[in-house]
């Protein structure tokens, strides 16, 4: 490796007799004067740092688990070609651990008074926005005795979109919405409550759909057919409370319950419906209001990709004030909460009257799969007892479970690979009993 400055002097100095240079710099500058006018040269023929002119362009956002290129254009103004060591310095969480050095660190030459791009892939591995911080640059001489040092400040911002890995669900559910729909072949019959069209009987129908004034006025048998209702108003609430930041598997619950209102929304959207969201804790997080049917989507990944739990107890009184005012008239309200015993009992269920009063209630948990398998494990004392508190606490969420049914909330309780689809089947089993 070359070495730079006052270390080539020294270890130059190091291959000389110890009397020659040993009283003072003087005696080695007088008996090794050539070397001392290659540094001196060395360094003034090395580009200056602080006039070049950094730029940035490229990727703005990116789903978790993508590449997100961001382009360097640097200028060289100078009158001396720059050869230099560039580190574009990023957040640690920017790639997957162990690759920053190799992907943060360029090579580049630029000629005098031109200019050349380099390339930084970031590969996120956490949600939210991730900044650019400083660009090192390290400019050599032509023999890389000495270098100039210097950093520029060149603000870019890569927003980090939640992944939406339960987006391969979708053309199954979409193919059940126009089953309910009765735009295929298979008709659902005696569902929904919008009136469809009339049509012959066939045996199997069921007979309280038999249209009997339509019947008298023709000599054959009909039957009315429906179809689910459309545009019903659906209000999604992310608690982003402390139950959130709970982890399963390799990441928090908040994720989970992200990707799963991603799913929903998009059926919903397609389904003809109206979808808002409210992320709240003890204030709104985030609110996405009155959006269509295009625009939903790109805007729920936007506002959700910031998100992180806080820390602290949701208030649910206010929460359920704030979804009420957020959806004046009836609507199916969604809660992706915990269904931990301690906050539904203490903090949703003497509120919750108020919300089934007027809404149709749905709330959606994340189940650990973890204590799941513990419940199975035998074989030893120790797996005995894992085995016991996991019986104990999946007794727990059942009984937490029943009391919500009991003031007419449907309950899904789903590990985080499950929690998306089965969150999807309710809503349509909802849809297809004409309870939105």
């Amino acid at each position: 490796m070359a070495l730079t400055g006052r270390a080539a002097l020294i270890a130059a100095l190091g291959s000389l007799p110890i009397g020659i240079w040993e009283p003072s710099w003087t005696g080695f500058l007088a008996v090794n004067g050539p070397l001392a006018v290659a540094c001196a040269c060395d360094f003034a023929l090395a580009a200056p740092v602080r006039r070049l002119g950094l730029t940035r362009s490229g990727d703005t956002s990116a789903r978790l688990g993508e590449t997100a290129d961001v382009t360097l254009t640097i200028a060289n103004p100078s009158s001396r070609p720059l050869r230099a060591r560039i580190r574009d310095a990023w957040p640690p969480s920017s790639w997957q651990p162990g690759t920053e050095v190799q992907a943060s660190r360029h090579h580049l030459t630029v000629p005098a008074g031109e200019r050349r791009r380099l390339t930084t892939r970031l590969r996120p591995t956490r949600r939210g926005d991730r900044q650019a911080d400083r660009v090192t640059i390290r400019s050599y001489g032509p023999l890389r005795l000495f270098s100039r040092q210097g950093t520029h400040k060149v603000p870019w911002t890569v927003r980090v979109l939640p992944p939406f890995t339960s987006r391969k669900h979708l053309p199954s559910k979409l193919a059940r919405l126009r089953e309910l729909d009765g735009r295929t072949s298979v008709l659902t019959r005696g569902e929904g409550t919008e009136f469809d069209s009339l049509r012959e009987y066939v045996p199997g129908d069921d007979t309280r759909s038999i249209d009997w004034r339509a019947t008298a006025r023709q000599s054959a048998v009909a039957v009315r057919t429906w179809r689910p209702e459309r545009d019903r108003h659906i209000l999604l609430v992310l608690d982003t409370g402390r139950t959130s930041a709970g982890r399963v598997g390799d990441a928090p619950r908040l994720d989970a319950s992200m990707d799963a209102a991603l799913l929903l929304a998009a059926l919903a959207s397609r389904a003809g419906d109206r979808v808002d969201l409210l992320a709240y804790d003890r204030g709104v997080r985030a609110l996405v209001q009155g959006r269509t049917a295009k625009d939903l989507l790109p805007s729920l990944v936007n506002a959700m990709a910031p998100l992180e739990p806080e820390l602290v107890e949701t208030n649910a009184r206010s929460l359920t004030a704030t979804a009420l005012r957020t959806a004046p008239r009836r609507s199916l309200i969604v809660l992706l909460t915990s269904l931990d015993a301690a906050p539904i009992e203490e903090g949703l269920l003497p509120v919750l009257p108020q919300l089934t009063q007027r809404h149709t209630v749905l709330l959606a948990s994340v189940a650990d799969p973890h204590i799941a398998r513990m419940a199975t494990a035998r074989g030893n004392t120790e797996a005995i007892y894992e085995a016991a508190a996991a019986a104990q606490a999946q007794t727990e969420r059942q009984r937490t479970a029943e009391q919500l049914r009991r003031h007419g909330v449907t309950v899904i309780d789903a590990t985080p690979d499950d929690l998306a689809p089965a969150l999807a089947d309710a809503y349509l089993a909802l849809k297809a009993a004409g309870r939105l």
